[in-house]
């Protein structure tokens, strides 16, 4: 491509994944904009993977794909439960633990 060559501009239809040609584009889009909730609430409670396991229960593993966008194993009610603002609530500060502070300490 030329540099004087002119591109042309296509509007998009708001979701990429339907923008992108894929089966369900709505539900990812959903899941997407849940993970993004997910990850807002743990950067606003400075969150570790482990320390939001111990406040919620659920597996650091999740936490831990959904900080990485890697959503294909969650459904949509999965990630709706989880995204719950009351699972991830300053409920115990003791819990908390930010992702600066370096490696847990086994107990």
């Amino acid at each position: 491509m030329k540099r004087d060559e002119m591109l042309d501009v296509v509007r998009g239809s708001g979701n990429v994944f339907r923008d992108l040609g894929h089966k369900n584009p709505n539900a990812e889009q959903l899941k997407a904009i849940l993970a993004a909730e997910i990850i807002k609430a743990l950067d606003r409670e400075r969150l570790t993977v482990r320390a939001a396991h111990a406040r919620t229960g659920i597996a650091a593993a999740d936490f831990s794909r959904i900080r990485n966008a890697d959503l294909r194993r969650f459904t949509l009610d999965r990630l709706i439960s989880n995204s719950q603002p009351a699972r991830l609530a300053d409920r115990d500060k003791g819990a908390r633990t930010s992702r600066k502070s370096g490696p847990e300490k086994s107990v």
